[in-house]
């Protein structure tokens, strides 16, 4: 598993009800896309999983936001009572307050998004894509707490990819469930060795193709995707 990335990386504070984020935005030549890396502590953004998806997804030439959607000192302060961390309501309204941010921003404004989420930022995720469904062009989920965003996966509009490990058969259910309920275009994957920690080199791999596809083929125009064939994979071997 090799990927080479050349692109310069610009953190980016994003100012959303009075509350600062941080966010590291990643824009590819002739990029045709934006893809949201949702992270509620600034551990994930930084991640060896995160940096591989996103390397992936710029080699698709979709840029990245990894954000995280907690401040360092809220992150410090719920260190032991987890109420901000398991708040997917305050979670989805700052992803809603990035997404606003973005369409505003002069470099990015004009490109489709999505959301990658895993655990429960892809509740979040799934909340957000809910409120703001004309700015959002794509959904995907790495075994997600969907389970916290039940009351509006009727809402949901937007085509969503729900992904699973193997061996956890709890996000399974939850994620069959979820599916169940969502009236979108839908597809979900159960990916051997795979956990939304991405341990697994040969699972995190399979997660970041099919993630690049699926927004390579929900966010590109089909003009855009004329111009180039996709193929299976966008790692290096």
């Amino acid at each position: 598993m090799n990927v080479k990335e050349n692109y310069k990386e610009r953190l980016f504070p994003i100012t959303t009800d009075s509350v600062r984020l941080e966010g590291d935005l990643v824009i590819p030549p002739q990029v045709e896309g934006l893809v949201l890396l949702v992270h509620s502590t600034s551990g994930g953004r930084y991640s060896q999983s995160s940096q591989y998806i996103a390397a992936i997804l710029h080699q698709a030439k979709l840029a990245t936001l990894a954000i995280d959607l907690l401040t360092l000192h809220e992150e410090a302060s719920d260190w032991h009572s987890k109420s901000l961390l398991f708040n997917p309501g305050l979670l989805a309204e700052r992803l809603g307050g990035a997404t606003d941010w973005l369409t505003s921003y002069p470099v990015t404004q004009g490109l489709k998004m999505g959301y990658l989420g895993m655990g429960i930022e892809a509740g979040a995720a799934i909340l957000a894509a809910a409120e703001k469904p004309s700015r959002v062009g794509a959904i995907a989920c790495l075994g997600g707490r969907l389970d916290l965003a039940t009351a509006v996966l009727h809402q949901i509009r937007v085509p969503t990819l729900l992904m699973v490990g193997e061996e956890d058969s709890r996000a399974q259910n939850i994620n069959r469930n979820a599916w169940e309920r969502i009236p979108a275009e839908k597809q979900i994957e159960v990916i051997a060795g795979a956990t939304h920690l991405n341990k697994n080199p040969a699972a995190l791999e399979k997660v970041a193709n099919l993630t690049a596809l699926w927004f390579k083929n929900h966010l590109v125009s089909d003009k855009l995707r004329a111009k180039g064939q996709l193929v299976e994979s966008y790692a290096e071997r």
